[in-house]
């Protein structure tokens, strides 16, 4: 089998917010209270103001590592473990209950890529379920990358 060449891609913001668009898996990195990385395998949607947006509850580890220190960081990953991929780092704010609501709604628009069949449902469920959203500001990146062997590793074909 050939070997493939890693690569690296410098992307600008706009190219970077359709490459996060065309995907839905992540893992978002905070910290604990020790230092340690904690790392959350999450689905996400991008917002309209260009944030990474994850659906979440007030319990989980990685709300009360925000909530403590606000910066993250975020692989976006393909359906493939080869796909493409990319890190960015920003700061996170979570919303709770009731102002999540609204932000939750572009989420899902986002995440699912189309319209619930009964908003009202959808929001009253966020509600029952008191439900939070966090939304990271972009203000750094890398480049999209894929994994690979280094070109002087490669045969010419």
């Amino acid at each position: 089998m050939a070997r493939q060449i890693a690569t690296n891609t410098t992307v600008d913001r706009d190219e970077l917010l359709d490459f996060l668009r065309s995907r839905r898996n992540g893992v978002l990195v905070t910290t604990r209270t020790d230092g340690c990385p904690q790392l959350s395998p999450v689905t996400y949607g991008v917002d309209g103001e260009g944030r990474v947006v994850i659906s979440t509850y007030p319990e989980r580890a990685k709300v009360r590592n925000l909530r403590r220190r606000p910066q993250a960081s975020f692989v976006s990953l393909g359906d493939d473990f080869g796909d493409a991929w990319v890190q960015v780092d920003g700061t996170a704010e979570v919303l709770d209950v009731p102002e999540s609501v609204e932000p939750l709604v572009e989420y899902y628009r986002a995440a699912a890529g189309k319209e619930h069949p009964d908003w009202d449902e959808y929001r009253q469920a966020m509600v029952d379920q008191g439900k939070s959203i966090v939304r990271i500001t972009i203000e750094r990146w890398g480049p999209v990358a894929t994994g690979g062997f280094p070109a002087r590793l490669v045969e010419e074909d």
